[in-house]
């Protein structure tokens, strides 16, 4: 894992710029705002735009941990019960501010119409009901290591957090694919369209406030029929990963084994990575798989919450997919 802790100089030109932005771009779900987000970016500090830049262009490892701004807690008030709860301006809109800047350093940051009601940044926090769920907003159970959003085609390349707080230290779990070792056998078996991913129920009308349409419809498809791909593919010395074992399915019992080792291998390789508050963090969604480990929430307002984005490095692909900053 690669970390940049930003000084106090950085954090003061950061405040700066935060102050002028946050007044004009009050509604981060526009298409103008993100417009404008892409431009405010190259006005952060010049160490910041050079490490995110190394980190785009694959020469760090795929995990960023940008470290040393500091949260006002008494601005955010408390971690809210449930996503839908937001209305009107977000108490943590620098954060979410900051979050899409960064980002845009690394491409296009996006949401998609059948998550969160197609808003821009996600709010991560538990929800009652859900703490046995495969979902961002479980708890008491393992949320099993994958690549986000690893059913779409048109998933993101980058995954941001902001972590507004988490005093009981709840731990994300990651793992890279490049540590993976892994028979030539059992990597050319992974190279093949041989295993099904299905959506995860993030996707799903249910966890959505929003009437199903065409790209809800779209989603219960790829539930139905989901495509056979491949789990690495790329550079057969250096491959990326899509991968979401507990939503797949196999074509034969020659890909079931090879999927078998693969996921062994990989859970002997992960490892805890305890966001704090004030932390920003970047995976690279091709390189590294992510979970989290099981918590206890408090349901008091002092619960883990962090924002999150996803980010394209290349909107063409998207394109007839499209609606204004989300896809379908």
């Amino acid at each position: 894992m690669d970390r940049l802790e930003v000084d106090a100089a950085e954090l003061r030109e950061i405040d700066r710029l935060l102050d002028e932005a946050e007044g004009e771009l009050t509604d981060l779900d526009s298409d103008e705002a993100l417009r404008c987000a892409t431009v405010l970016a190259h006005r952060l500090p010049a160490r910041i735009r050079r490490c995110l830049n190394e980190f785009r262009l694959e020469r760090m490892s795929g995990v960023l941990r940008i470290t040393g701004y500091a949260v006002d807690q008494e601005r955010l008030g408390a971690t809210p019960v449930h996503w839908r709860e937001r209305e009107g301006s977000s108490r943590a809109h620098r954060e979410e501010l900051l979050l899409v800047l960064y980002g845009s350093l690394l491409g296009d940051p996006f949401g998609w119409a059948t998550q969160q009601d197609g808003r821009l940044v996600h709010d991560v926090v538990p929800i009652r009901g859900h703490e046995h769920e495969q979902l961002g907003s479980s708890s008491e159970s393992l949320l099993t290591w994958h690549t986000e959003d690893a059913f779409h085609p048109l998933r993101g390349d980058f995954l941001g957090f902001a972590c507004l707080r988490n005093p009981y230290a709840a731990a994300t779990t990651v793992g890279y694919v490049d540590a993976l070792d892994l028979p030539a056998s059992v990597k050319e078996v992974l190279s093949g369209e041989r295993f099904s991913i299905r959506p995860d129920e993030s996707h799903l009308p249910k966890n959505n406030s929003l009437p199903a349409d065409e790209a809800f419809e779209r989603v219960e498809e790829m539930q139905r029929s989901p495509e056979r791909v491949a789990v690495l593919f790329g550079d057969p010395d250096r491959p990326y990963i899509r991968a979401d074992p507990y939503f797949m399915s196999v074509a034969d019992r020659e890909a079931q084994a090879a999927l078998d080792e693969f996921t062994k291998s990989m859970d002997e390789l992960m490892f805890d990575l305890r966001l704090e508050s004030g932390d920003f963090c970047f995976l690279d969604n091709y390189r590294v798989v992510h979970g989290r480990k099981p918590f206890t929430p408090r349901h008091d307002g002092t619960d883990r919450w962090l924002k999150r984005i996803n980010v394209a490095s290349d909107l063409r692909k998207s394109r007839a997919a499209r609606v204004g900053r989300a896809i379908r």
